[in-house]
């Protein structure tokens, strides 16, 4: 069984000069892995567009039309911090498709796990309008996509980009086949993501928000995962695990405040690996979210993939200058709320 990725130089060409998210995040990071030799270790997947079908299964049909006409007239503003140029929708519909195609891979068992190193990210993208730089929402198509046509039920989303991923959560607040799972520094944008937003009707019980102080750092991060994300998916038993891969709560990232290093983003998906491992067959499939500092970026990727491929986690970048915060009583609230004591 191998690791698989996802990549396009396509995904490039979404691109606009001055904006944080930008295409300098992947060709450093694909130019870091291309010299660490871990590409060639792993399997490459081709990104093809995603289906209106498949697209519709998520999105409402004004806003992706909405998205297209933007597009048409060469680029403009869907928010004030969310861009399309002329190529964006394009770009948006193989990200997506590209995401899709990784799970195909690990659901048929040609692949054991994979990442999809995409771009625009999707988490914050809602069924009727993008922001915080997403288009369209490419875990949430990738978990409905498999729910409708893969034979699941139970699928675990785990979120742990700086930002709260409110669009996944709306799309799937009020159903149990989903577990959405976030860490995030709260209260940031997009301002959603208190702990007591634990979904509603047939989903109540089935969002977990974990909204986080700044600077919190490894140490709590593993504290998350270990003691509230792992008893989670073991009483879930999730059928596939999704995971949106953001990097900006590393120490060096402009955007955050947080205190992660590449070695703490290791360790997370080594417990995500363990933990696909021993529910579902090790199905797996991670999909890029935000992450600015290109730096931070691309050694937080490597070492998740180093972790995928079973490696040593290597950190160039070292441990966070300070210190991180403590999360204890957090974490003794959030297993009550849990029914976790």
């Amino acid at each position: 069984m191998s690791t698989a990725y996802v990549y396009d130089p396509i995904f490039l060409e979404h691109n606009r000069t001055g904006h944080v998210e930008r295409r300098e995040r992947l060709e450093e990071t694909m130019q870091l892995l291309g010299e660490s030799g871990l590409l060639e270790r792993m399997v490459e997947l081709e990104a093809t567009p995603l289906s209106t079908e498949h697209l519709l299964a998520v999105h409402h049909q004004h806003y992706v039309d909405q998205a297209m006409d933007v597009a048409r007239r060469g680029g403009g503003n869907l928010d004030a911090d969310t861009y399309l140029n002329d190529r964006s929708y394009d770009v948006a519909l193989l990200a997506a498709g590209g995401v899709l195609n990784l799970v195909d891979a690990v659901l048929d068992d040609s692949a054991e796990n994979g990442f999809a190193l995409v771009r625009p990210p999707g988490h914050h993208a809602l069924p009727g309008r993008g922001m915080g730089f997403c288009i369209f929402n490419n875990v949430a198509l990738a978990a409905r996509y498999a729910l409708q046509h893969k034979g699941l039920s139970r699928i675990l989303i785990a979120d742990f980009d700086l930002h709260h991923g409110n669009g996944t959560q709306e799309i799937f607040y009020s159903t149990d086949e989903v577990m959405y799972f976030s860490t995030h520094q709260y209260p940031f944008y997009p301002g959603t993501g208190h702990w007591s937003e634990i979904g509603e009707g047939r989903g109540e019980g089935f969002t977990a928000n974990v909204p986080l102080p700044g600077g919190v750092g490894d140490e709590g991060y593993e504290s998350i995962f270990d003691e509230l994300l792992y008893p989670l998916a073991e009483r879930y038993r999730p059928q596939l695990i999704l995971v949106s891969a953001g990097y900006d709560a590393h120490w060096s990232d402009p955007l955050g405040m947080m205190q992660l290093s590449a070695t703490g983003y290791g360790y997370m998906a080594g417990v995500l690996k363990e933990m696909a491992d021993q529910f579902c067959d090790g199905h797996l499939v991670f999909t890029l979210e935000g992450g600015y500092d290109l730096r931070a970026l691309s050694n937080s990727i490597l070492a998740t993939l180093q972790a995928l491929l079973g490696d040593e986690i290597r950190d160039s970048l070292g441990p966070a200058p300070h210190s991180g915060v403590s999360i204890g009583d957090l974490l003794i609230h959030l297993k009550g709320v849990f029914r976790l004591v």
